[in-house]
């Protein structure tokens, strides 16, 4: 098999993951640089935080649409390789969690990548993968967050519930049994991204959001 197309659209799924929406549109919205403002990452949460719930809104849509392109650039130059369908937006919820362009060298040696912790983007992928789950995996991460308000939470959901959903579609013979790996291995991505707010969440002492920080 001819891996040469793969690869590439492998390569520009992590380049167009690592695009940080977020910091770019905090910083052109109020100047300031996300990465120092609350959690330091650079999603749609974040955003929120630094600049409002517009610009929140704005960045979740252009990171979901980052790895939901990676889906179509995948079916369009492969068609057929429902492989490359999977892991393209797979590695665009790395390249968004831990970006290249985020690279930085650490106080204490060594260097480290910044980036968001990859909710809208594993949802966007979904998306791509089975269109449906906008009125599905979307409405109930949105629900997530807004109703127990924890991001962290929402997040790990998206991944969890992209799994629930590609298992029954699998079942049922609606989609492809790959697509089950998509949830699989977002969740794994997210857990990892996720470890010092999954630890607060035990403690009790997680960041809340919505209508809840207000209460």
């Amino acid at each position: 098999m001819d891996l040469q197309i793969p690869i590439i659209v492998i390569i520009i799924s992590y380049f167009i993951g690592s695009i940080p929406f977020g910091l770019l549109i905090v910083k052109i919205k109020t100047g300031k640089d996300i990465r120092e403002i609350e959690s330091g990452r650079t999603g749609g949460t974040n955003a929120m935080r630094a600049a409002g719930l517009p610009v929140g809104i704005f960045t979740v849509i252009l990171d979901g649409i980052k790895s939901a392109a990676m889906v179509w650039l995948a079916r369009w130059l492969a068609p057929g390789n429902t492989w490359l369908e999977v892991l393209s937006p797979v590695v665009a919820v790395i390249g968004h969690n831990y970006s290249l362009f985020l690279l930085e060298k650490k106080t204490a040696g060594g260097f480290r990548f910044r980036g968001g912790a990859g909710g809208a983007t594993t949802v966007g992928g979904a998306i791509g993968l089975w269109h449906y789950s906008l009125l599905t995996i979307l409405p109930l991460t949105l629900l997530i967050w807004f109703g127990i308000g924890y991001a962290s939470l929402a997040t790990l959901s998206s991944a969890l519930l992209s799994l629930i959903l590609f298992s029954i579609l699998a079942k049922i013979g609606i989609c492809p049994w790959q697509y089950i790996l998509y949830g699989a291995l977002t969740l794994v991505i997210l857990l990892w991204s996720l470890r010092p707010n999954i630890q607060r969440l035990i403690k009790g002492n997680e960041r809340l959001i919505g209508w809840r920080a207000r209460h």
